[in-house]
């Protein structure tokens, strides 16, 4: 399976210290991949709201003389990409927001090939019990998704999905029941409530594992372990399958770490029999 546009990025990207700015740059290139290689430092400037200068100075810190030598550089390694655009431009609006997310996806399923990650995410939520899952504004239905079905073979799964002073006493409340570990769900806009939450989480010793829609997002340096998953930005408001996808997938990683998981799925099905709770 070949590298898509965005995945080719995040490795140009990975072990260099960037600014606040800089993973700024970094994060709007990643989302607009296929067309970053054919704009000038102006127009990815605008794009990203920085400054020109701050996008020469992105160039030198990745390695390169100049802007214009990234971008000839991101040109080598991805040809083909702007047939491909055009090609899209044949397609109504609608259209190209599936699409767009058929792009996602296939980005998380190249992703997934390394599973090492996603495993070690799946090993600290199984370890901890209770296990806090947070997510605010956009990302709230996501993390209540993920509780949902969590608690079918976690015992223990606390739902955080409301923001407000009362957040970190909940957060305390876990880590003094034992919690280890904290799931967060952080898509854009980003609330600085979830950051500061993060913040307090690793203060009271939870490892903070995220799923966000790129490893640049703002609450990466509030996170011991995240995991990218890229939001459609093709509508008026973003569209997260891959985010939902992901987090089935850790899901089924941390049911996998969770020796009674099969074992809490049967009592649960024998229960739901018993009350006619379904329609089947």
């Amino acid at each position: 399976m070949s590298d898509s546009p965005a995945a080719r990025l995040q490795k140009l990207f990975e072990g260099h210290r960037l600014t606040p700015t800089q993973r700024r740059i970094a994060h709007c290139m990643v989302r607009g991949a296929a067309e970053v290689p054919f704009l000038s430092s102006v127009e990815l400037a605008e794009l990203a709201g920085v400054s020109q200068p701050s996008v020469t100075r992105f160039a030198v810190a990745l390695g390169f003389d100049g802007y214009p030598a990234l971008r000839r550089h991101l040109r080598e390694v991805a040809p083909a990409e702007r047939v491909e655009a055009a090609q899209e431009d044949s397609y109504n609006e609608y259209q190209q927001a599936v699409l767009g997310e058929i792009e996602n996806l296939r980005q998380l399923a190249e992703m997934l090939a390394d599973p090492a990650p996603v495993e070690e995410a799946g090993r600290l939520l199984a370890a901890s019990a209770p296990l806090p899952v947070l997510g605010l504004r956009a990302a709230s239905s996501q993390a209540r998704g993920f509780a949902y079905f969590a608690a079918k073979v976690h015992p223990d799964v606390r739902l955080l999905d409301e923001g407000g002073s009362m957040l970190a006493d909940r957060i305390d409340a876990a880590a003094g029941a034992g919690a280890s570990a904290l799931l967060c769900f952080a898509l854009p806009r980003h609330p600085r409530e979830v950051a500061e939450a993060l913040e307090h989480a690793r203060a009271a010793g939870l490892s903070v594992v995220t799923v966000a829609d790129s490893a640049f997002a703002p609450v990466a340096r509030h996170s011991d372990l995240l995991i990218p998953a890229p939001v459609g930005t093709g509508l008026a408001f973003d569209t997260a399958c891959a985010p939902m996808l992901l987090g089935r997938v850790l899901l089924e990683a941390m049911a996998d770490a969770l020796p009674d998981a099969q074992a809490r799925l049967e009592a649960f099905d024998a229960r739901a029999a018993a009350r006619g709770l379904f329609v089947e």
